[in-house]
This record gives C-alpha cells, sequence and structure tokens, in this order.
C-alpha cells in the first residue's frame, strides 16, 4: 500500500510539474486534516469551546454554530469564542504545505472552507471563499451590501463574555438598520453581495483564461478533502471541466475511499489518506525533484 501511493505522489508531482495552472478545490477535509475538524470534536477547537461543550452537551462544534439559543446573548456568545479561536488558533501545516506546493504555479484555490485558513496562506485575489469568511460580519437582513472584518470586535467581545452568556450590549448590531448581525458564513441570511461576487468573477476568469482562451495549456484541477454535502460547488464542476477538456487532469486527495467516474479514466488520479501525510510527502518529492 505504502509503495503503491508513494508511486500515485510521484505522478502527482509529475502532474503538477508540467501543469501551466493548477485550481485548488479546498473542502472541510483539509482543515480537518490540519487539526480544524468543525463536524466532530478535537482537542484544537475543544481548547476554546469546552465549556459550551459541556453546558449544551453538543457533539461538534457545528452543531453548536447552527442551534437554536433561548438569547442573542447565547447566541453570540458562542459564536464569539467560535470566531476567536479561528483567529488565534496557528495555520495548519497542510495549508502551509500546500503553499510550498503550489509555489511558482499559476494557481487558483475555491474553498468551502469558512475558517480563514486559506485566506492566511494565499493571496485573496487567488481565493474565492465561496461559503463565506467566518471572519466577516454581515446584517442578518440583509440590509446593505457590506461586510464587515470582526478580529478587533471579537477580541472585544471576548473579554466581555461572562460564561456562556455575552452582555447584551456587547451584541453586534447593523450599523444601517439596527439588526443583529451574523457571521458571514452560508445559511438563508447569507449575503452573496460586491465581495462574494468578487471572488466568483475571479475564479471564472481565471477559468476562462486557460479552458477557452488558452485550451491548449494544460491545467491541474486538485480537490482535496471534498465530502458529499455540497458536491455541486467543487467535485461535479470539477469532474465536468475534465470531461469536457482534454488538457485537464483530475487529482482527488481525501480521507475517504472514493472512485474515478467512468468516463475520467485515463484522466484522473485518486489518493486516499490523510491529506497531512499525503501534502507533506508531496511537498518533499517536488522539493527533491527541483
Amino acid at each position: 500500500m505504502e509503495k503503491h501511493r508513494h508511486k500515485d505522489i510521484e505522478s502527482l508531482a509529475r502532474l503538477i510539474t508540467a501543469a501551466d495552472a493548477v485550481v485548488v478545490g479546498a473542502g472541510s477535509g483539509l482543515s480537518s486534516a490540519a487539526g480544524f475538524n468543525h463536524y466532530h470534536w478535537t482537542p484544537a477547537l475543544e481548547t476554546y469551546l469546552g465549556e459550551f461543550k459541556d453546558y449544551y452537551r453538543f457533539t461538534s462544534p457545528f452543531a453548536g454554530f447552527y442551534y437554536c439559543y433561548s438569547s442573542p446573548e447565547q447566541q453570540w456568545a458562542y459564536y464569539t469564542k467560535y470566531i476567536y479561536s479561528m483567529w488565534h488558533l496557528p495555520t495548519g501545516q497542510p495549508y502551509l504545505d500546500l503553499k510550498a506546493v503550489l509555489a511558482g504555479k499559476d494557481y487558483f484555490v475555491l474553498t468551502t472552507n469558512v475558517d480563514m485558513q486559506c485566506e492566511r496562506v494565499f493571496s485573496g485575489e487567488r481565493v474565492c471563499s465561496y461559503q463565506g469568511n467566518i471572519g466577516y460580519l454581515q446584517c442578518a437582513q440583509p440590509c446593505h451590501d457590506r461586510l464587515y472584518e470582526n478580529r478587533e470586535l471579537i477580541e472585544s467581545m471576548n473579554q466581555a463574555l461572562r460564561g456562556t452568556v455575552l452582555p447584551p450590549e456587547m451584541v453586534p448590531r447593523c450599523p444601517e438598520c439596527g439588526r443583529i448581525m451574523v457571521p458571514w458564513v452560508r445559511d438563508d441570511t447569507f449575503l452573496e453581495g460586491r465581495d462574494w461576487r468578487s471572488g466568483t468573477e475571479r475564479y471564472e476568469k481565471f477559468l476562462t483564461r486557460y479552458l477557452l482562451e488558452q485550451p491548449e495549456k494544460k491545467v491541474l484541477l486538485l480537490e482535496l478533502g471534498v465530502g458529499e454535502m455540497t458536491p455541486g460547488v467543487i467535485k461535479l464542476p470539477f469532474w465536468d471541466m475534465t470531461a469536457r477538456n482534454s488538457q485537464v487532469f483530475y487529482a482527488c486527495l481525501n480521507q475517504e475511499a472514493s472512485s474515478a467516474p467512468e468516463h475520467l479514466k485515463g484522466r484522473s488520479l485518486y489518493l486516499q489518506g490523510d491529506l497531512a501525510d499525503i501534502l507533506k510527502e508531496l511537498r518533499t518529492q517536488l522539493e527533491k525533484e527541483k
């Protein structure tokens, strides 16, 4: 198994080296590999959210994020500590390894992760945060098209926390209409405004440049830790682009077993295992070849 995986890593390294452009689709599995599993409790998040986990008996960090609280003060207490943890936890090593893997390549990152890890290591011009970014707030209505970076506010709110409750005067409110603010994360109030459209337009322009304007260029679609919750954002479009363009190759790295669609045989590669280990090995292989 290890020998077979090493050969696949060598193959993937060659594909990256030969590619004129790399499009990364980063899913929740990438953050899980970095220790930030939002669907199960891990030490990184439990360190910050343990008091809420014990009090509410949350089964996961995201369970607390979407819990129906009795008051805004309780809800925003959890939001505060959750967002505070995202600002203060270190950058995950798999993200640093991915940055090294992409060094010297023309690339773009499409991510469904909201935990700010992609934005820490990659230029904002090369990232589309399709499901939002927990480092920003928006009006819950929303009454206007503006996002607000929340780091300084979250620092103040964290200082004001009283156990699992936030004082009423610290609950953030929209400066325009007075409604409560919410994190800029995909739900039924999600603001697909100027900033979201800017990200999707950057992504579409990158694809247009390589798939339509320069169809002879080699493009690698690198899917990392994408599950089945929202396949229409990354996985299915990646399959479609590979099927439609002879110069496109699809590589899927995932903890879970998967298989290539029949029509992508010969132009796809699947690597199963811990993404932290695979990206570390891939980085080492690429550095060895330089």
